[in-house]
């Protein structure tokens, strides 16, 4: 299985990201050096999708399928592309403070702590959908990893597409997120026009 190693302020650092986003409070001290030559609309384009796929934790081969999904989906490709990538079950775990971030989030699905409508699911890209009921499970629910996760990430704000229970640590999808709702830095337009050419 391919695993991203990049240290994560470096790579936040070339893409011109702010760390939050990824769950990271630590800021990079160092700058970076910008050429001043102009960047070209492909190197825009890549950087983008360099962007998006760096903040869902997603690599290359699958971001091309959810593109390909997203495209035969009605309505526009870009929306529906951050739609999905927004659903991801260890994204929505991220979302609503179960973990500090989304790389944390992927271990806690990974490791079977995770159940979706009741069943265990330990698949990072599963996609949920409206209604789903996604919580953690009741024998590892007072682990000390939890109590730590839930201190710092308490002040975090959950989106208003995911109704959420702190205490029992258990949320519901009430509709999959629209564009709008998603606050992610990353142009999907010019991820479309990357992958149009």
């Amino acid at each position: 299985m391919a695993v991203n190693r990049v240290p994560v302020l470096k790579r936040c650092r070339s893409l011109g990201l702010d760390p939050v986003y990824l769950g990271y409070d630590k800021k990079s001290t160092r700058e970076l050096k910008r050429s001043s030559r102009k960047m070209s609309d492909y190197a825009i384009q890549l950087r983008e999708k360099q962007k998006a796929k760096f903040i869902y934790g997603v690599l290359e081969k699958p971001f091309r399928n959810y593109y390909k999904k997203a495209d035969r989906m009605p309505g526009m490709t870009g929306p529906n592309l951050m739609t999905m990538l927004e659903s991801r079950i260890d994204n929505v775990i991220f979302r609503m403070g179960l973990a500090r971030t989304r790389r944390e989030a992927r271990q806690i699905v990974d490791h079977k702590h995770v159940l979706v409508n009741g069943k265990c699911v330990n698949i990072p890209s599963y996609l949920v959908k409206a209604g789903d009921v996604i919580e953690i499970k009741e024998k590892v629910k007072g682990f000390q990893r939890y109590k730590d996760i839930v201190e710092v990430t308490g002040g975090r704000v959950v989106p208003e597409w995911i109704e959420y229970d702190p205490e029992a640590m258990k949320g519901t999808i009430k509709q999959l997120p629209t564009r709008e709702m998603i606050d992610v830095p990353v142009d999907e337009v010019q991820i479309v026009e990357l992958y149009s050419k």
